[in-house]
């Protein structure tokens, strides 16, 4: 088998003005990557290390494999979500047992996302209609903001749905930690305005800064401020990520599901970074392959499941990345931070990390998207609040499922029934058009004629028999049935014995086809 390594394609025309945008960006984001790393491990369960953890190898492994000189691979908030309420089922969130799965899973996904490249299978998540997607992301990242609020109240509050943390919060309100939530809000008030100030700000890392400073010189760990505390340093050690194999029946299914989803995440944004881009084309299989072998390799070093991720993705863009020795420059920046920084996190509060996550994952809810699906499709609409209803109120796995179960019934239900059009002639002219979105187009009382918008085979042969059937039953005058079959290019023998056989009983009501 041939392997593909687009880096080096990147780095034979390399030049001074690539090294000056790569390290721009690759410093960026390191210095984004840092709090964001560690604020995704502490919402998947894990202790932060593990975040710098899964910041590390595989950012250079995507690097060397990806087709995406722009996309930042790494922790990401959905991805974080499903290793904890999937893994969550299984362990307690932070033990011994917990890490090993978690790793174990990150083993699980790269092999699963390897074979599908390998095997050219990155047509698959064309199968899930954007509606869903959007639905889905819409309500996982409302579930994501509420799993943080107990951290940015400073109350300890049980794991649940939404509306059951949104009680909870409320029935412990005289409990809230008044210090706590005025750092989280702060540091969310800081990382919107650096946003809309110039996305090239590092406001990951002032918040950071501001929350360990407060907490230091204000001594507000004295006031019940949960903070980080005792980060370890050092790079990770290497591990056999192969957890107790008993557990392979129960994290697969979780594993199926962050393939995809992180998958979907990842092609989403490296295509839309594409377009801004001429000179390089993100292959959908390739990346399948960059973003297993990344998992797989991370997980020998302790690291969680990693896709490529929306906001560092447009950071580095911005920021100037040409190729991806940017994204290898940051996973440099976050190997230093673990061999001499992590001491300084140890006042670090999570009512910080709780903000950088909730302002992450709140653009994501796609509030347009609901409006333009209700203006312009209805059915479309539907099937994104079904969705999106469903992931808020069932939960992550339900609502991945609901969501792969409406895409395909709605590619089975358009594949039985297509659309067929009636068509009328346009005055003075040899053309016909469908007679629903032309006016004054003349139609013949004895002659049908319709359009047949698909190939004709079983899955829906019987629509078009149906339809001629309906229409003489409420016309007798029809003594013509015409089938315009221009977009008819193939038959199957089932459509075949159909026309037959319709030919057949359109001759003993002495209908001609």
């Amino acid at each position: 088998m041939k392997i593909n390594i687009p880096f080096i394609d990147q780095m034979r025309h390399y030049n001074g003005k690539n090294l000056q945008g790569d390290l721009s960006a690759g410093l960026t984001v390191g210095v984004m990557l840092i709090p964001q790393g560690m604020a995704y491990a502490m919402l998947a369960g894990l202790p932060p290390i593990y975040g710098l953890y899964a910041s590390t190898l595989p950012l250079i492994i995507y690097a060397l494999l990806g087709t995406s000189p722009q996309l930042a691979v790494g922790p990401v908030a959905m991805v974080a979500l499903l290793i904890s309420s999937g893994v969550g089922d299984l362990a307690t969130l932070g033990s011994a047992e917990f890490i090993g799965l978690a790793i174990f899973l990150a083993v699980l996904v790269g092999l699963i996302q390897f074979a599908m490249g390998i095997f050219r299978l990155g047509f698959l998540v064309n199968f899930l209609s954007h509606p869903v997607i959007a639905g889905f992301t819409s309500s996982a990242a409302l579930i994501i903001g509420f799993s943080q609020l107990k951290h940015l109240v400073g109350v300890d509050i049980a794991r649940g749905k939404v509306h059951e943390i949104a009680i909870s919060v409320i029935e412990n309100f005289s409990e809230i930690n008044l210090p706590t939530l005025i750092i989280g809000l702060m540091s969310i008030v800081l990382l919107v305005a650096a946003k809309r100030v110039n996305k090239k700000i590092p406001g990951p890392l002032l918040v950071v800064l501001l929350g360990i400073g407060l907490v230091y010189f204000l001594g507000l760990s004295e006031q019940d401020v949960k903070i980080v505390r005792d980060v370890p340093g050092g790079l990770p050690g290497i591990v056999w990520p192969f957890a107790d194999m008993s557990y392979l029946g129960a994290l697969f299914p979780i594993a199926l599901t962050i393939s995809f989803v992180g998958f979907l995440e990842s092609i989403a944004v490296a295509k839309a970074v594409e377009n801004k881009h001429k000179e390089y084309e993100v292959i959908p299989n390739q990346e399948l392959i960059a973003l297993g072998a990344a998992n797989i390799g991370g997980a020998f070093f302790q690291a969680f499941p990693v896709t490529g991720g929306f906001s560092r993705t447009a950071v580095n863009d911005q920021a100037g990345a040409k190729t991806g020795l940017a994204s290898i420059i940051s996973a440099i920046l976050v190997i230093i931070t673990l061999l001499f920084l992590t001491a300084y996190f140890y006042y670090l509060p999570n009512a910080v990390l709780a903000a950088i996550i909730m302002v992450a994952v709140f653009g994501l809810i796609d509030f347009a998207e609901a409006k333009h699906l209700w203006l312009t499709d209805k059915r479309d609409f539907i099937l994104f609040m079904v969705t999106a209803v469903g992931t808020l109120f069932l939960g992550i796995e339900e609502g991945i499922l609901i969501g792969v179960v409406l895409s395909l019934s709605m590619i089975v239900y358009n594949v039985s029934y297509p659309h067929i059009a009636r068509l009328g002639q346009i005055p003075g002219e040899t053309t016909f058009r469908n007679v629903e979105r032309f006016k004054n187009l003349i139609v013949n009382d004895n002659i049908l004629i319709l359009r047949f918008d698909a190939q004709l085979f079983f899955a829906n042969a019987n629509a078009l028999k149906s339809r001629i059937k309906s229409l003489l039953q409420k016309d007798a005058r029809i003594t013509h049935v015409i089938v315009e079959s221009s977009a008819i290019s193939s038959l199957d023998s089932s459509a075949v014995t159909m026309i037959k056989d319709l030919e057949d009983e359109l001759s003993r009501r002495n209908v001609h086809l």
